[in-house]
């Protein structure tokens, strides 16, 4: 070895890095992700010690794995005794013998401030691409006014009284269809092109109406695609979308534009993003949702068009690249209106032809009824006029052009 080698060896050492390359676990990249909201607590957790059980479907796998618990809404310390992650199997039950505890600096268990989330010290796990995942919580009595969740996880989770966590078949649990405190899932980057793919919206991204327990949303369905294509198959899928959600006001969880830095520009690894939100605005605009006066959330295409443009914009000072999706129909869904389908087809025709996206997805053609565009076709429709069925996501997911992430 020259003593100039010997002196770039030392070098690369003092960096925490050999020969210049990046250890395999200096980048992080999400493999899952829910976007937490604000519910208040009416499932008894914290009245006694209880074990939550709740299964994820991740988009990439890895040897090892960490794991983000979140308080961000609570409004008291919230303590998890222990954490385990294992292999699903079927219902509450797991692979027996999979079950991995989990630490936090080295704990097994940890306690959150309000307002706060925490990420756990690395699993070592031997994770396949798209393995199914049931994540055991157990959550000692303690006062939890507020849970910080997913509510619409279109995915079966169980709690059971006690300590539960390591148990193959859980003892009669109750069902439930929300993820409680979970925040995120992270594997290492296995490649240079290993990167986070975003997509940000409301229920059509979220996967309203899919069949339960299928992992049938479009992002989902996405996902399967990028593994098929050399270029894209080290891209994950991080889902930020909540069904109900709007851009310009806090409706279910915070605005896009208020919850943008969080589950966007801090997502890990995160290099593309895709946005498609705006329908709950326009249908808010003519029809109130309940709590509200009529006009009192209504909002211009104008405003609308802003909104979009500052997400982009703040994505575009990341160095992120942002496609925009165009809405899809909505005739006969329960805010319908004529001058809402007007201000729709306003927003889409901006999203096609303003070139402040990098590129476009068009939902909108993908699933319309191409003899009446204000609506689904049947094959897409999953009946309530408003958000695909599972034939409808897999024609979105089948319609994007995976040359966009290449």
């Amino acid at each position: 070895m020259s003593f100039k080698t010997s002196l770039l060896w030392l070098l690369a050492l003092a960096l925490g890095c050999t020969a210049g390359v990046a250890q395999a676990e200096d980048r992080w990249i999400g493999t899952w992700a829910a976007s937490p909201v604000s519910v208040k607590n009416e499932t008894a957790l914290g009245s006694a010690p209880m074990t939550i059980r709740q299964t994820v479907h991740i988009s990439q796998g890895g040897e090892t794995l960490r794991l983000s618990l979140t308080n961000e809404f609570g409004t008291e310390p919230l303590t998890i005794s222990a954490a385990s992650v294992g292999f699903f199997a079927s219902g509450d039950t797991i692979v027996d013998g999979s079950a991995h505890p989990v630490t936090f600096s080295g704990s097994p268990s940890i306690t959150m401030a309000p307002g706060q989330f925490v990420t756990s010290d690395s699993i070592k796990i031997n994770l396949p691409i798209f393995s199914d995942l049931s994540i055991s919580l157990q959550v000692p009595a303690q006062t939890i006014t507020i849970l910080t969740e997913h509510p619409l996880a279109n995915q079966s989770a169980y709690l059971v009284p006690g300590d539960q966590g390591t148990v193959v078949d859980l003892p009669e649990p109750k069902e439930i269809r929300n993820w409680i405190f979970l925040k995120n899932l992270l594997v290492p980057a296995t490649s240079k092109r290993s990167a986070a793919i975003v997509t940000f919206g409301d229920s059509i991204t979220d996967g309203a109406r899919m069949s339960l327990n299928s992992n049938h949303r479009w992002p989902d369905l996405l996902a399967a695609r990028l593994t098929t294509n050399k270029k894209t198959q080290y891209l994950s899928i991080v889902n930020e979308g909540i069904s109900g959600n709007r851009i310009l006001h806090d409706a279910a969880g915070p605005k896009a534009l208020d919850r943008f830095d969080r589950d966007v520009l801090s997502a890990p690894g995160v290099k593309y993003l895709v946005i498609l939100e705006s329908i709950n605005d326009i249908g808010r605009t003519y029809f109130a949702r309940p709590g509200t006066q009529p006009g009192e959330e209504a909002v211009t295409t104008q405003q609308i068009i802003d909104g979009l443009k500052t997400l982009v914009d703040r994505a575009h000072a990341k160095q992120i690249k942002v496609y925009g999706a165009t809405l899809t129909p909505y005739e006969g869904a329960a805010y319908f209106n004529a001058e809402g389908e007007k201000d729709r087809q306003t927003v889409n025709e901006w999203i096609r032809t303003s070139k402040v996206f990098d590129g476009v997805i068009d939902f909108d053609k993908i699933v319309r009824d191409s003899a009446a565009p204000s609506k689904f076709s049947k094959k897409a429709d999953s009946g309530d006029h408003l958000h695909p069925g599972d034939t409808g996501y897999q024609m979105m997911a089948d319609g994007i052009d995976l040359r966009m992430f290449q």
